[in-house]
């Protein structure tokens, strides 16, 4: 009977036990704050470049045509290697030129000897005309067959130079410095010359090409370019000068090539076909690693940007409307701006509108957080990105 009364109290305390355990349970638990990597957006001047197309062309491309008919007796040069300006490359048949020199130059014997006897008699009747053995009437007929003689004796001159320079041209030679192609003609085959129109239809024999230096063509549509001197007129873009503007050229291989070119020729007209403006770059071809007719990829550097911002890749995000970075704001709170980020430089988008200088953009962390949220800012590191939201925090 006396055990009773203790019993009462120990259940007491079990029950209050029991109440308070139940009253700490009660409600969700508290998330804490996420941590995220920002970078504060600073104004700055990048290289303004443009991604193009072009095709690489020869710096010099010269047909070599038959000059004079005749039939080609050999090819000189070995196909696909380099010759020079001057060199030997097919041989025509040189005998019947050979005929027609000797044949002009005895037309000028003859007439050279015609003139010798017209210049005596001319002389002596000079001396005769004033002792009045012959009249005034036959010393001028003598002058005249003198003068008619020595016209004689210039052109037999000129039929030889011309029997000579034909005899010349059944030496086919280089015209330029470069790379003789294929041989479009076999030997034994009858060559022309195409006299009566200046010789555009002759025989096509091969073609050389100067590879070194290359010409890229490319082109540059005229909105695009209007839209950036509009932007220089602003301020905002400072264009280079034409032989200062370089290009960098991407191989089909992918391989950036390792010399870059220089802009040598801008368009004066939009060509109404393309609606763009075709531009030229020279680039030197030491080695001869390009080769007319490629396309290439080409980075051409325009000139710089000025007042634009560099975020890196991942503080960049996109949706059907466009561009947009997530940033802390002054209140701690995630904000939304809508940014313009077209480009990229080295590993960077480069933002020409939408943020402010000091804005706090957010970096890694950003599937951790959304607009209206609070957030922690930190300094953002390199390896936070490759990283989750949870390590990114978690390091900090």
């Amino acid at each position: 009977m006396k055990s009773t009364p203790m019993r009462t109290p120990v259940l007491c305390l079990s029950l209050l036990a029991l109440a308070a355990c139940s009253n700490k349970t009660q409600g969700p638990p508290q998330m804490p704050t996420p941590t995220v990597g920002v970078i504060e957006a600073q104004p700055q001047t990048v290289p303004l470049t443009k991604d193009l197309v072009g095709r690489l062309s020869a710096f010099r491309s010269a047909d070599v045509r038959a000059r004079v008919s005749g039939v080609l007796l050999k090819r000189v040069y070995t196909e696909g290697t380099d010759v020079k300006q001057g060199q030997l490359l097919f041989q025509i048949d040189p005998v019947p030129y050979k005929a027609a020199l000797a044949n002009a130059e005895a037309a000028l014997a003859s007439a050279q000897a015609s003139y010798t006897n017209a210049h005596v008699i001319a002389n002596r009747d000079r001396q005769l005309v004033p002792q009045g053995y012959i009249s005034r009437q036959q010393l001028d007929t003598d002058e005249a067959n003198e003068r008619s003689a020595q016209a004689a004796v210039r052109q037999a001159q000129a039929n030889v130079e011309t029997a000579r320079v034909n005899l010349g041209y059944t030496n086919v030679t280089s015209p330029i410095d470069g790379r003789a192609g294929e041989q479009q003609v076999t030997e034994g085959a009858i060559v022309g010359n195409g006299i009566t129109d200046a010789g555009a239809n002759a025989t096509l024999l091969t073609t050389v090409d100067q590879l070194d230096p290359l010409y890229v063509n490319f082109t540059l549509g005229a909105a695009d370019l209007d839209t950036l001197r509009h932007a220089q007129a602003k301020g905002n873009v400072q264009l280079a000068e034409q032989d200062k503007t370089t290009v960098q050229i991407t191989l089909p291989s992918g391989a950036k090539y390792e010399k870059e070119g220089t802009l040598n020729f801008s368009d004066t007209s939009v060509n109404p076909t393309t609606g763009a403006i075709n531009l030229r770059a020279v680039v030197p071809n030491p080695d001869r690693r390009l080769l007319p007719g490629m396309y290439v990829t080409l980075t051409a550097h325009m000139g710089e940007l000025n007042k634009v911002f560099l975020i890196p890749q991942a503080g960049i995000q996109r949706d059907p409307t466009g561009a947009f970075a997530l940033l802390v704001g002054k209140d701690g709170k995630v904000a939304q701006k809508r940014v313009t980020a077209d480009t990229m430089h080295e590993h960077d988008w480069v933002v020409t509108s939408g943020l402010e200088p000091g804005d706090q953009v957010i970096v890694s962390g950003v599937q951790g957080v959304k607009p209206g949220a609070p957030a922690k800012a930190t300094p953002w590191k390199p390896d936070q990105t490759s990283a989750g939201p949870a390590a990114a925090a978690a390091k900090q």
